[in-house]
């Protein structure tokens, strides 16, 4: 599927005229398309403060979102651009650019903090856009960090959910515009960096006053990490501002475009792609059931949970992943099977090809399917699937035999009938005939797999025709009719050998197949489970150096008691660090009792049955694999 681009924005969350947030039904159908990774970077910050431009700038438009040029604010609800990710191959990157907070013409706090909460719970990185410098009144103007508690649960259960936050948070971006500061401290020149820590410095005291303006800092340190700043210049003349959608680099103040350079770079090679809790990857189609979850939760009153809408993820995606896997199994084998196949390694080839990419297309769709459950089912639809095409291809093989065996031996039957046998020397007569029916048959192509067994069920039936003529021929002497009996069973035996042979075949190949659907499977699921364990290893490695940052800010401003407990946070860090070594998959031994359940081909074949796999059988099938003993 080729990447989605967009040529414009669209509503993704709107808030209608009752003042009630819905998910737009367009924006769920832009982002259904997207199957592959999601970088998702939203800005937030008050009314009129130039957000939109700046993601305007990340999309590579000098259009798109509305920037307007008067003090009314222009984005209302949360609009989305999706575009091919600049510089990650086969990620798409989201940009959601947010209502104005504080509008005063909304009159309602409530909604703002909801808009925030989204921004976060929706992003893998957040851009806090401001004017002018980061103080306590730009700080005040944050004060939704010190409510997120109150409206994101990780778990449904209660308990701290500081740190599990942090893991589960997007990367922190604050853009100040119209910056005229120096950035210096204390005389020595500093980092935008550095101004936005020492800005989030806890304050000394006990005061409630000093305790509230404490609360918003920690919130920002607790929940969010990474965090950048970048600090801008005014881009143009208060004239040209009002016309900023025409400007071009050129018009613009060479130190603005130059950071905004710096901030667009970061923004691209920094955001990770969006991941739910343990390194669960998030793809478009998933972020638009995100948003859905997220907002029937908000409009049903109660608090968007994470670990609930993973949950709903697991139901919804693998499903899904699973039905659009077994449609593309189905039209392959459809576009390419030609019945009968000549051998059952042609039907396999084919079979084997289709669920290749059938798999592919399951483990990216796929979500957080730990236990194999719904890979499992996959697997057994495509084996229920393949044994059907076997079945038919068994049938068709027989008719197209029996047809051809009609033909070919019409003149022979013929022969027999009138008597043309029952003389002296019509055994040999009778012979010549048979092994040149035999011999056309043969040469006869497009039979598929049951050439030799129904032409071993033909010879069997009329095995008793070959011995009355023999009988009746007087020509023979007894020793020669001796050695013609004893010629037509070794015939009988060297024919029984074909069939078995062809019938090994058969079962040989239907072996090999089940071992290949495992090894692609469990190939394909390993690969999928180790990049998610690495994602889950660095947000656990991002979790715990800002924790130990963060205690040593803390210890250096004397709060020790905040330090103390963030060493007890970091303890169990390290601890779940430990436990999180991979784990063996339990894939194989799962996999034999599916099929166990399913059984093997061998059942289409009249004459032989392969049975299903029973305990001692999956053992000996997993030691074909190099797993077994």
């Amino acid at each position: 599927m080729s990447p989605v681009s967009m040529q414009a924005p669209v509503c993704l969350i709107d808030n209608g005229t009752d003042g009630r947030m819905s998910v737009q039904q367009g924006a769920l159908q832009i982002l259904e398309q997207i199957q592959e990774p999601v970088v998702v970077v939203a800005v937030v910050g008050l009314y009129r403060t130039g957000k939109s431009y700046l993601m305007n700038r990340l999309a590579g438009k000098q259009k798109g979102f509305a920037l307007g040029g008067t003090i009314e604010s222009k984005t209302k609800g949360i609009w989305m651009w999706c575009v091919p990710h600049p510089s990650k191959k086969g990620h798409t990157l989201v940009l959601l650019d947010t209502e104005g907070l504080g509008d005063v013409e909304k009159g309602d706090e409530k909604h703002d903090t909801w808009i925030f909460c989204l921004a976060v719970l929706l992003s893998s990185t957040l851009v806090y856009n401001s004017l002018g410098t980061i103080d306590n009144n730009a700080l005040e103007k944050l004060q939704y960090v010190t409510e997120l508690t109150e409206h994101i649960k990780v778990k449904s259960s209660k308990h701290d959910q500081t740190t599990e936050l942090m893991r589960v948070f997007p990367s922190f971006v604050w853009t100040v515009r119209d910056f005229t500061l120096e950035l210096e401290l204390k005389g020595k020149p500093i980092t935008a960096d550095e101004y936005l820590e020492n800005a989030l410095k806890l304050k000394s005291g006990s005061s409630a006053e000093v305790m509230r303006q404490n609360q918003l800092r920690q919130g920002l340190r607790d929940f969010f990490a990474p965090r950048r700043c970048f600090t801008f210049d005014r881009p143009a003349s208060a004239k040209n501002m009002r016309r900023m959608e025409e400007l071009t680099d050129a018009d613009l103040d060479s130190s603005f475009v130059e950071e905004a350079q710096k901030f667009c770079s970061y923004v691209f090679s920094n955001s990770k792609p969006k991941a739910m809790r343990g390194g669960l990857g998030v793809t478009g189609r998933m972020l638009g059931n995100l948003a859905e979850t997220y907002v029937e939760a908000i409009r049903s009153g109660q608090v968007p949970c994470l670990e609930s809408a993973v949950e709903s993820l697991v139901m919804i995606q693998n499903g899904r992943a699973i039905t659009d896997a077994l449609q593309f199994y189905r039209s392959e084998m459809e576009r390419w099977v030609r019945l009968p196949s000549e051998t059952q390694e042609a039907l396999s080839e084919i079979h084997a090809a289709a669920e290749k990419q059938a798999v592919d297309i399951f483990v990216r769709g796929s979500f957080n399917d730990h236990d194999h459950k719904y890979q499992l089912e996959l697997m057994g639809s495509v084996l229920k699937e393949y044994e059907e095409w076997c079945g038919r291809n068994v049938e068709e093989s027989r008719r197209v035999c029996r047809a051809v065996l009609s033909r070919v031996f019409a003149p022979l039957e013929e022969a027999v009938t009138g008597g043309a046998f029952m003389q002296p020397g019509g055994y040999k007569a009778f012979q010549t005939a048979l092994d040149h029916a035999i011999h056309l048959y043969r040469e006869e192509k497009g039979k598929g797999l049951l050439r030799e067994e129904v032409l071993t069920d033909y010879l069997k039936d009329k095995s008793a025709v070959g011995e009355n003529i023999l009988a009746a021929d007087r020509s023979l002497t007894e020793a020669q009719q001796r050695m013609e009996e004893e010629k037509r069973r070794r015939e009988e035996v060297e024919q029984q050998q074909k069939l078995l042979e062809e019938q090994n075949r058969i079962q040989e190949q239907a072996i090999l197949d089940q071992k290949r659907s495992m090894e692609v499977n469990e190939r394909r699921m390993a690969e999928k489970m180790e990049e998610e364990r690495q994602r889950a290893k660095e947000e656990l490695e991002r979790v715990l150096n800002a924790k130990l940052k963060e205690q040593e800010q803390s210890l250096e401003e004397g709060f020790k008691e905040r330090a103390r407990k963030l060493e007890e946070d970091l303890n169990k860090l390290k601890e779940e660090q430990k436990s999180e070594e991979p784990q063996g998959s339990s894939w194989l031994g799962t996999t034999g009792a599916v099929l166990e359940n399913a059984g093997m081909m061998g059942a289409f074949v009249p004459g032989w049955t392969l049975p299903a796999l029973g305990t001692a059988a999956v053992g000996k099938f997993l030691g074909w694999l190099g797993r077994g003993k």
